[in-house]
């Protein structure tokens, strides 16, 4: 009997495990075209930019899609050499903590460093991109104006045109998260030309809806690390801006009953062998 109730034993336990999967799904919407941000890694002389907006999960969750839609600007499909995702913790975990005081606030900022990160280089994530118009315009754009105090507010550097282009990623090693508030982060790594990410509504239309606290993007590059900046209030001015993506997998729901009724069952079954050992 015993050997019997070890691959029982381990099919009970994966069923359990799967019966506590439930669906997730968050999304800020379609792109609203009101500005445009740069986000790419290092590369051939190109300074790294990040470009970062939030979203809250309230349970354990594992994410193995997403999406984010942006311009090509002077660059084509067959320009793109790679792209990352990298997830932050809101400031200050994973932060030096007071903050340098080179920007306005750190308060509800991206972290200082990256929390998890995957990139299509390393095959921790594949990508396919679609092409959603051959030529749109963003009416305003944030590519190489990122200052620190006192020249933070440029207004942004005016309207910028592309291919708008939505990723769909897929990652090969998912992202398990507690629940928190997170940072949602793509770069895209090109040849030629600039990637820049499109903003969504603020508060959020469509998509998977409003949600509290909705914070606003933040961008950085390499010269102003760690810190962060407002896209729309502090390089903009009077503005707050989402950006277009969306994050999928499964979270991990508690079933308290069903994991009792798994034990009971096989306490019954172990109960049953002792019984027919007994008898023989």
């Amino acid at each position: 009997m015993q050997t019997k109730l070890i691959p029982l034993l381990a099919i009970s336990t994966l069923f359990v495990a799967n019966a506590h999967a439930a669906a997730f799904s968050f999304s800020t919407g379609d792109a609203d075209f009101r500005i445009a941000t740069g986000s790419r890694p290092s590369s051939n002389g190109k300074i790294e930019i990040e470009s970062a907006d939030d979203f809250v999960l309230t349970q354990n969750t594992q994410l193995n899609h997403a999406t984010f839609t942006g311009l090509l600007a002077g660059a084509a499909l067959s320009d793109i050499a790679n792209v990352n995702v990298e997830i932050y913790r809101v400031f200050g975990k994973d932060s030096v903590n007071p903050p340098s005081g080179r920007v306005p606030t750190r308060v509800n900022s991206p972290s200082d460093i990256a929390f998890e990160t995957r990139e299509s280089a390393t095959n921790s994530l594949s990508y396919n991109v679609t092409v959603l118009s051959a030529n749109a315009t963003a009416a305003n754009s944030v590519l190489n104006g990122i200052h620190p105090l006192p020249n933070q507010t440029t207004g942004g550097e005016g309207p910028v045109s592309g291919q708008e282009v939505k990723f769909d990623v897929d990652f090969s090693k998912v992202i398990s998260l507690a629940a928190d508030h997170y940072f949602f982060i793509p770069q895209v790594e090109l040849k030629n030309g600039n990637f820049l990410w499109l903003s969504a509504a603020k508060p959020i239309i469509g998509g998977s809806g409003p949600f509290t606290p909705d914070l606003q993007s933040w961008i950085r590059d390499e010269n102003l690390a760690p810190d962060w900046l407002r896209i729309g209030t502090d390089i903009v001015g009077g503005t707050t801006f989402n950006q277009a993506f969306s994050v999928s997998g499964v979270t991990a729901v508690p079933l308290p009953g069903a994991t009792w009724l798994f034990f009971s069952g096989m306490l019954g079954l172990l109960g049953l062998g002792k019984r027919k050992k007994a008898i023989a």
